[in-house]
């Protein structure tokens, strides 16, 4: 087997993983770590009822703004409790976890609502199956990949992400997918590992090859939203509904472009999947501001007063962890993981992090500007990709990903 070169030269990059080269403070990712578990403390010192959970704090609040187990965010607050119970070992921290995991179980009561039962499941019971092998989490891992892959258009190539009205997208007449959608393909890859079928491997593959010829621009810079004709399967425009204009870069949706081609190369060794991933990072990379934390659109008319997406930086972050490890070119491999050190870095920053202000993690996410929802704010999964990016981060330092 070949050894990666990015593992090979790890001794002569050691000191970068200790360096952010925007800020110049040092990424200790225990220490960030530690920062992230005395966070989380502190919120579960304030909770009562498992189904209610954190999603947001506006700017200068101090209080969780709470959702139910149907919201899109539900996912992540036991995500990162699972992600405390890996870095600590603290049985506290398990029992937790499984708490709030449960209260998710009835996602798979009835049919798929939107595209988004995969981040709601994956990320809370994939976690909870990967470090503790319950079957219980199995079992509703493999019945929520069965109840997404219904939304699968075989026409078009693509789940449908919103089976309901959304500005633009003229459903039900017409079939519709977001970037978004690109991350919940890993539900559907570890079912097809674990029991669910080689269908959902397939399915998981055609959706991220027409993603990739559907819904980017000659520069690789993406759509927010394409719709398609349902009958036929045809593309009819790429639209935004998070981003400043249908012509824009949205952060987000670019970081979700990273994160998922990233991580559709790791399920398949496709090099085109390889190939991709390292367009749509370059773009994004080549027009970031100096301390690697995008606004919260590329094109938004207000830079340099534009809000951040400090959630963005973190998915990226996360995404080049891991993509660093594949790519074969050392000097593109180093370049990647030095972006994400620094951006790892500015996140761990006064300027970022919550510490006092509030029970979050991290400060400046936005959510969803164009709908006044979430701007300049603490945001729940900001705080889940950052501490997963932190995780990464010591795992390579370690030895590597597992």
């Amino acid at each position: 087997m070949k050894v990666n070169k990015c593992i090979v030269w790890m001794s002569v990059i050691a000191g970068w993983l200790l360096t952010g080269c925007s800020t110049g403070q040092p990424v200790q990712a225990d220490k960030e770590l530690d920062y992230c578990v005395t966070q989380l403390s502190k919120t579960i010192r304030t909770l009562s009822d498992p189904n209610r959970l954190p999603r947001s704090i506006a700017r200068g609040k101090k209080d969780w703004r709470f959702v139910g187990y149907r919201d899109w965010t539900s996912g992540f607050w036991p995500g990162l409790l699972w992600y405390a119970y890996e870095y600590t070992h603290d049985e506290q921290w398990k029992q937790q976890a499984g708490l709030y995991s449960a209260a998710l179980f009835p996602l798979v009561d009835s049919a798929a609502i939107d595209h988004d039962l995969g981040f709601q499941v994956y990320c809370s019971m994939g976690n909870g199956y990967r470090l503790t092998q319950d079957s219980t989490y199995k079992t509703i891992l493999l019945r929520a990949a069965d109840s997404l892959s219904k939304l699968f258009n075989p026409k078009v190539g693509t789940i449908l992400s919103w089976p309901r009205a959304v500005p633009g997208t003229d459903w039900p007449l017409r079939h519709n997918t977001i970037m978004d959608n690109m991350i919940n393909l890993e539900l559907l890859f570890w079912a097809a590992k674990n029991g669910g079928g080689q269908q959902l491997y397939d399915m998981a593959v055609r959706h991220a090859e027409t993603t990739m010829h559907n819904h980017f621009r000659p520069d690789y810079t993406s759509y927010h939203v394409v719709v398609y004709d349902t009958a036929t399967g045809q593309k009819l425009r790429g639209i935004t509904h998070q981003g400043f204009s249908d012509s824009s870069m949205w952060a987000r949706g670019q970081s979700w472009a990273i994160y998922g081609y990233t991580m559709v190369y790791r399920e398949t060794k496709d090099p085109r999947f390889l190939d991709f991933a390292q367009q749509v990072t370059d773009v994004y990379l080549a027009r970031l501001p100096e301390d690697g934390v995008p606004y919260w659109d590329f094109e938004a008319p207000d830079i340099p007063q534009a809000p951040r997406d400090a959630s963005a930086a973190a998915v990226t972050a996360s995404a080049l962890l891991e993509l660093c490890t594949f790519v074969t070119d050392t000097a593109k491999a180093n370049l990647y993981r030095t972006k994400a050190i620094a951006m790892l870095a500015a996140l761990s920053s006064d300027k970022y992090q919550s510490r006092e202000q509030n029970n979050a993690m991290l400060l400046h996410s936005t959510g969803h500007l164009p709908n006044g929802g979430e701007i300049d704010a603490s945001i729940i999964y900001a705080d889940y990709y950052y501490m997963e990016a932190l995780l990464r981060l010591k795992k390579l330092k370690e030895g590597g990903l597992k």
